[in-house]
């Protein structure tokens, strides 16, 4: 019976010391949150000290943006509309809101771009990148009519996702050639996926 009381006691110990940590920890960390209001700024693709993190409408709960104080490069991504950046300064224990307004860009894609490219992978939120640049996420590209229109020729294709390692192809393409690419990424750790996630 002493035994179970000890035992009691000890887990009860516990539980209070690992609370007071984790409060600790809260206390020390910032907080980011992101507040969107369409289509396009919560399927926006974000980046905090170029480092690719997840959409803005995901970026909550148990994937919520926790940093250490200090400066932060913030930057939301939407194809075919301009870069939202901020250099965030922040406090220990701060919760910093940034209330999105994603402003659209006002150039056009090119008129020889006849050549469609479909992208099926999992997960379906990984982040799709054609020669460098963010367009979007896999499940703007996988439904009828969610083909994404390229010009002829060579492009490099990379689909990355903190947590997995990235999938890279180069495709060659012909004029009005519809082409659909299908993979899974495999689970890996964020330095293994490196600079391939944080391009920006």
């Amino acid at each position: 019976m002493l035994g179970r009381t000890a035992f009691s006691i000890a887990v009860a110990i516990l539980s209070i010391v690992m609370s007071t940590f984790s409060y600790a920890e809260n206390r020390v960390l910032a907080e980011v949150r992101f507040v969107a209001h369409n289509r396009a700024e919560k399927t926006a693709g974000v980046w905090v000290d170029g480092q690719y993190v997840g959409y803005a409408k995901e970026l909550n709960r148990d994937k919520k943006v926790l940093l250490m104080p200090g400066k932060h490069e913030i930057i939301v991504r939407q194809p075919w509309y301009r870069d939202y950046i901020e250099q965030a300064v922040l406090e220990p224990g701060e919760v910093r809101t940034i209330n999105l307004s994603l402003v659209r860009d006002t150039r056009t894609p090119a008129s020889n771009a006849t050549s469609e490219l479909k992208v099926s992978a999992t997960p379906a939120r990984a982040a799709v990148f054609v020669d460098e640049q963010f367009v979007g996420h896999v499940d703007e590209f996988d439904g009828a009519g969610q083909a994404m229109l390229l010009t002829s020729g060579q492009h490099r294709v990379r689909i990355a996702l903190p947590g997995y390692l990235p999938f890279e192809t180069t495709v060659d393409l012909r004029p009005h050639q519809k082409l659909k690419l299908e993979t899974a990424l495999v689970k890996g750790s964020i330095t293994e996926a490196g600079s391939l996630v944080s391009k920006n």
